[in-house]
């Protein structure tokens, strides 16, 4: 229903106003239970091979909401009964902030992509808190963390405003991601350097409380090879729990759409199929180098169980996805964990951790 009936209607409305509505939408359906029960009803997929416990957490299926969507915790019940194993909400700031200013958010149909420029546009960190202490959820609820979108805040100041967040949100988060790779902000890529990231993470003193949540680091797409290992050494020094892989990228490759029309859309985070490949080669290049032993949520491209199988072979333990929704509805949630269960089942596998150690045969699913 979605791909012939609501897509066509979406599209024609500006790429801004279509997200706002569904997030409008989202979020007031995620307040009435009949609506809950009756999603749950028609999208809900359950198999037990499909299941994990990572840090103590039980994911009831890979498959999870990636950052972006769910920016001010107020849709995660629609997203648990649209099926996710789990959702990441925010990206979330010390301070409330209005983001960039529109148009802000492009469609690229014929490379099933999109590109944003939202600018870490929320609600702040101290009313999200409250949000999430009012959750009540069967699904683990992860909160992704950046600096505030002021360039007034720099050095010093912009460590502690990260603190500010990480404080206010440690004791409601089941995991939290530190989205240090956003490219929509005027600054860049503020703490995608090693010296500054190994600044962050003392500032944050990991190290010196075992009852924080497990606490992961998100990367861009776009790091070079000898730029991720430093980065990754720097995390491997203080007591990072995993990393997700990968952010939106800046770069515009081995696209289809005109080059006169990725000019006239101009800068933003690009996301969906057209990243696909160097996100799961970012996962394998992080799978090795902490050689197995840190979880990865993969995310970037992915819209079938192939895509999710590829990158779980790569090394992902965990997925995320939002293009896809964009592009083929939430029906796409049980869709791939179907096909993850199908491909299990023809490889005679009992469970979905044991995709990585299969043939290397091509995927089918």
């Amino acid at each position: 229903m979605y791909k012939f009936l609501i897509r066509p209607i979406l599209f024609r409305l500006s790429a801004d106003y279509a997200h706002e509505l569904t997030v409008k939408m989202a979020s007031s359906y995620s307040k009435r239970s009949l609506f809950l029960q009756t999603a749950g009803a028609i999208y809900s997929y359950n198999n037990p091979k499909l299941s994990q416990n990572i840090w103590g957490l039980n994911f009831k299926n890979p498959v999870g909401l990636a950052a972006g969507l769910d920016k001010n915790c107020t849709m995660a019940p629609l997203m648990e009964k649209f099926g996710f194993g789990f959702v990441e909400v925010g990206s979330v700031t010390a301070l409330p902030s209005t983001g960039n200013p529109k148009p802000r958010s492009f469609r690229l149909p014929e490379d099933h992509s999109l590109i944003n420029r939202l600018g870490l546009n929320n609600d702040g960190a101290q009313t999200i808190s409250k949000r999430l202490t009012k959750l009540e959820l069967n699904i683990p609820v992860g909160v992704n963390i950046a600096k505030t979108h002021n360039p007034e805040i720099y050095g010093d100041k912009a460590l502690e405003d990260y603190r500010t967040s990480f404080e206010l949100i440690k004791d409601f988060a089941d995991y939290i991601t530190l989205n240090v790779s956003c490219p929509n902000t005027a600054e860049g890529k503020t703490f995608e350097d090693p010296e500054v990231l190994n600044s962050l993470l003392t500032h944050l003193e990991l190290n010196k409380d075992s009852s924080l949540p497990p606490v992961l680091v998100k990367f861009s797409v776009d790091l070079e090879d000898k730029q991720l290992q430093e980065l990754i050494e720097v995390c491997e020094s203080h007591a990072i729990s995993g990393y997700v892989a990968t952010n939106t990228s800046s770069a515009r490759k081995n696209l289809k759409t005109s080059t006169a029309q990725l000019k006239t859309i101009g800068k933003g985070g690009l996301s969906g199929t057209a990243i696909r490949n160097q996100s799961t080669e970012i996962i394998r290049k992080i799978y090795r180098q902490t050689k197995g032993e840190k979880t990865i949520i993969g995310v970037g491209g992915i819209s079938s169980g192939r895509d999710a199988i590829e990158k779980i072979k790569a090394g992902a333990d965990l997925l995320q996805i939002y293009t896809s929704m964009v592009y083929e509805g939430p029906s796409i949630v049980k869709q791939i964990n179907r096909e993850i269960a199908d491909y299990l089942k023809a490889h005679n596998l009992d469970h979905v951790y044991q995709i990585r150690k299969a043939s290397d045969e091509p995927v089918t699913a």
